[in-house]
């Protein structure tokens, strides 16, 4: 162990995140008898929404009260939660698979084994009027909100990579669908025959910014003057994943089509021996129920991989005083 740690700094496993990924694995940790520390920098990606849904038996909870749920559940199994932000994790000089973590406050703790639950940052497109409106009328995940403003008259910006795709998923839940392409560009061959069967209108030119009256989003306003009333606008956005510390700690990424992220296995382990990661630091399209999924079995197999080992050692050591 380092000489910057002690006895009551020693954790198996640091949990970096406590979203619903970093919850959930901290809930099987503590639930497998595993002293864990959840380290969360309180900044979830849905915390501009009012509720989630599709999450089976917490349809329409608001973020805030399940992470508040959350936190009462590990913390009878024992877990520690800490309001705080890792700025490093290193090898631990005294123990080759152990970390020396450090928290934003100055504290180092040493950990057996760390996830990574630190989510991303969206960016929605750079218009008028769209950051104040995210989470209200201006939506990104129909299987989050279609439901909610299901038949309302739909406004759709292309997005800069899949075009057309997110216009076309939303006229599941609306037969009022209009695409505003925007700076797109002409749409491939195949979307411009799907956006046809589909009846999306599609008004050409740029979008200037969104008209709002008494507090509320009634359309889009284009450069050349144009407005096109509209009920609720759905955009796509671009997504950097929080993954800073995975990277530092020499973490392979893969390439997607919305840009690198982290590389892990079905478990969640990285390449990095003795590290983990889950959630939508490891992917854009992790819903809620998917990133506590992927909370759930790094758990597991974190879990798994420390029974393992404190069984290799005695063995050896069986075999030494043998």
């Amino acid at each position: 162990m380092s000489e910057n740690t002690n006895e009551a700094q020693k954790y198996d496993v640091v949990v970096v995140g406590g979203g619903a990924a970093g919850l959930s694995a901290a809930l099987v940790l503590g639930r497998s008898r595993r002293r864990t520390l959840v380290v969360d920098a309180g900044e979830p990606r849905n915390a501009p929404a009012a509720h989630m849904q599709g999450y089976l038996s917490r349809d329409g909870m608001s973020p805030a009260e399940f992470l508040a749920t959350g936190r009462r559940e590990i913390a009878a199994y024992g877990v520690e939660w800490t309001a705080g932000r890792v700025t490093g994790a290193v090898r631990d000089g005294g123990d080759a698979d152990g970390f020396v973590v450090t928290v934003d406050d100055g504290r180092r703790v040493l950990a057996r084994r760390l996830i990574v639950t630190t989510g991303l940052v969206d960016e929605p497109p750079a218009i008028d009027g769209v950051a104040e409106r995210w989470g209200r009328e201006v939506l990104h995940c129909p299987y989050c909100h279609g439901w909610e403003v299901r038949d309302q008259a739909f406004g759709a910006i292309a997005h800069p990579v899949f075009g057309a795709h997110q216009a076309l998923i939303v006229s599941q839940w609306s037969a009022d669908v209009t695409l505003f392409p925007h700076t797109y560009g002409p749409l491939p061959e195949e979307q411009s025959a799907q956006v046809a069967a589909a009846g999306i209108e599609v008004v050409p030119g740029e979008v200037a910014g969104l008209a709002v009256e008494d507090d509320r989003f009634t359309g889009v306003r284009m450069a050349d003057g144009r407005f096109v009333a509209r009920d609720v606008l759905f955009v796509g956005t671009r997504t950097t994943p929080r993954d800073g510390l995975l990277t530092a700690l020499g973490a392979e990424t893969r390439a997607t089509p919305l840009g690198p992220f982290v590389a892990v296995d079905e478990t969640g382990r990285t390449s990095v021996p003795g590290v983990w990661a889950a959630g939508n630091a490891t992917g854009a399209h992790e819903q809620v129920i998917n990133a506590a999924s992927g909370g759930y079995r790094a758990g597991v197999a974190i879990n798994m991989e420390l029974i393992m080992a404190d069984l290799d050692r005695k063995v050896a050591a069986l075999t030494v005083a043998g």
